[in-house]
C-alpha cells in the first residue's frame, strides 16, 4: 500500500530509462500517481501552486512514463521516463547539474531551513501525550481537562492578543512577544519532558524558543520561571514614578 506523508504527497525520482541518469525530484498526490500511472506522460502536485501539473505542458519538455516502482516502505516512487527535452526548468538536462556538494560547501555557501508544517505534527503527538499521561504542571493537560469549550477560549484570547498586535505594535515587537502557538500548552510542549526543551526523542524540540515567549496564565505565575521574571518585571515597572517609566521609554526605542 503506497503511504503518502501528513500533506497527502509522495516524494517522486525521475530517472531516464536509457541512461539510468537522475533528472529530477518532485512530488505526488494521489490524482497526480493515479494519472502517471495510466500514462503516457508524468504529472506532479505543485507545492507552491498547490495544484496538479502536467510536466511539460507549458515547456513542450513532456516526460514519457516507462514504469514506476515503489521503494521498501511504499514511501516513495522511482519513475523510469524518456524524456522529451531537457528535465530542468532551467533548460540543463537534469536538476542535478549544479555541481558536486563537498563538505566545504556548507562553510561557503550555508544553508537555509524552509518554515514547514513538520512542527505542527510534532506538536500534535505531544499534545496527544499530555492528554493521555496527564503529566502534574502541565498547563496542557489541564486546558483539555477543563473542556472543549475551554480550549476554543484560551485559543481565541490568544488570536485576539495576536491581531490586536499586528495592528498596534511594530513588526519585531510583535514577533518577539506573540506566542509562537496560540495555546499556552504550547510551551510545555517547548520543555519537552524536561526543563532543557529536550523532547520524549532525546532531541532538541524546534519549539523550545517558546518557553522564552511563554503567555503567562493567570494564576500560576509561579509554576513557569519565565513568567516570574515578566511578573517581577512589570510590576517593578508600575511601581516606578512616572517620570522614570517615560526616561526608560525613551532610552529603549531603537
Amino acid at each position: 500500500m503506497i503511504q503518502f506523508n501528513d500533506r497527502g504527497l509522495l516524494p517522486a525520482i525521475v530517472q531516464d530509462a536509457e541512461s539510468g541518469r537522475v533528472l529530477m525530484h518532485a512530488y505526488m498526490n494521489g490524482e497526480a500517481l493515479r494519472l502517471t500511472l495510466e500514462g503516457p506522460d508524468v504529472w506532479f502536485y505543485s507545492r507552491s501552486r498547490q495544484e496538479l501539473w502536467h510536466k511539460g505542458e507549458t515547456s513542450g519538455n513532456f516526460l514519457k512514463v516507462g514504469e514506476v516502482q515503489h521503494d521498501c516502505d511504499s514511501d516513495a516512487v522511482l519513475v523510469s521516463v524518456n524524456p522529451v527535452g531537457p528535465a530542468c526548468h532551467t533548460g540543463a538536462e537534469s536538476c542535478f547539474d549544479s555541481g558536486v556538494l563537498g563538505s566545504d560547501s556548507l562553510v561557503s555557501e550555508g544553508t537555509t531551513t524552509k518554515p514547514g508544517p513538520g512542527v505542527l505534527a510534532e506538536l500534535l503527538e505531544v499534545i496527544v501525550q499530555r492528554a493521555e499521561e496527564k503529566p502534574e504542571g502541565s498547563y496542557t493537560a489541564e486546558l483539555l481537562a477543563e473542556g472543549t469549550g475551554r480550549v476554543a477560549q484560551k485559543v481565541v484570547e490568544e488570536a485576539g492578543e495576536v491581531a490586536i498586535a499586528s495592528v498596534s505594535q511594530p513588526a519585531d515587537e510583535t514577533a518577539s512577544g506573540r506566542p509562537a502557538i496560540p495555546l499556552d500548552g504550547a510551551v510545555d510542549f517547548g520543555r519537552g519532558s524536561g526543563r532543557d526543551g529536550v523532547g520524549r526523542t532525546g532531541k532538541a524540540s524546534p519549539l523550545a524558543p517558546v518557553r522564552n515567549l511563554e503567555k503567562c496564565p493567570v494564576g500560576r505565575d509561579q509554576r513557569y520561571p519565565a513568567c516570574r521574571a515578566r511578573s517581577t518585571a512589570s510590576t517593578n515597572r508600575h511601581l516606578e514614578p512616572p517620570a522614570r517609566r517615560r526616561a526608560l521609554s525613551h532610552s529603549r526605542s531603537p
